[in-house]
Order: C-alpha cells, then structure tokens, then sequence
C-alpha cells in the first residue's frame, strides 16, 4: 500500500502493479480494487500482476492467463472470466479434473 501510494504522488499516466492486494485484509484489498478501478476511470493505464483472478476480472478491459510461462489465453477480460476453463482452473469451479488444485489450460497434465 505504501509502495502505491509513493508511486500515485508522481502523478503517473502508467502503473505497473505486481501482487498489489498480496498480504492485505479482505476489507482493505475491497478498497485497493476500487482505488485501481478510480485510477482507471481516471485515465490511468495499468498493467496489473494480480492472484486474485475474480476481482482483477472484474476491474479489467483485457486479460491474459499464463500457464508455464506461455499465454494460453487472451482477450476480453469478460470473455475471459466467462470461459468455461477459467471458471473452473481460476474462479472456484469445478475442480473434478484438478491435479495440483488446477486444471490445465491447455489439456496437457
């Protein structure tokens, strides 16, 4: 949060966020995405690194879903999140074909 808020005194037009809601309190992570969607509504361009796939869905207009290192997945970030595979590898679907609590992207085990 500190990090954040030092980077927001410059006034920047892009933000590179890495993990930004890792550590932080339910209530306190609820605040920081609305404070990263604020930011985008204001013009802000942000390239955001987040673990928490259902709330980063939600504040963005594109996504990527990396899987070894690879981009198995692009586009939309609402198409995304409607992806059946997404549902079920990143968004608490079904996990009936998990091996490692997530099914692979690309079929391969």
């Amino acid at each position: 949060m500190l990090a954040l808020g030092r980077a927001l005194m410059l006034g920047p037009s892009f933000l590179m966020l890495d993990e930004p809601s890792l550590g932080l309190a339910p209530m306190i992570v609820t605040e920081m995405f609305r404070i990263i969607q604020r930011l985008k509504d204001d013009g802000v361009s942000i390239l955001l690194i987040e673990q928490n796939a259902r709330a980063a869905l939600r504040i963005s207009d594109r996504a990527y879903v990396l899987e070894n290192g690879a981009v198995h997945l692009a586009g939309k970030a609402a198409e995304i999140a409607a992806d059946p595979r997404v549902i079920d590898a990143y968004l608490g679907g079904s996990m009936a074909h998990a091996d490692d609590g997530r099914q692979r992207l690309s079929g391969r085990r």
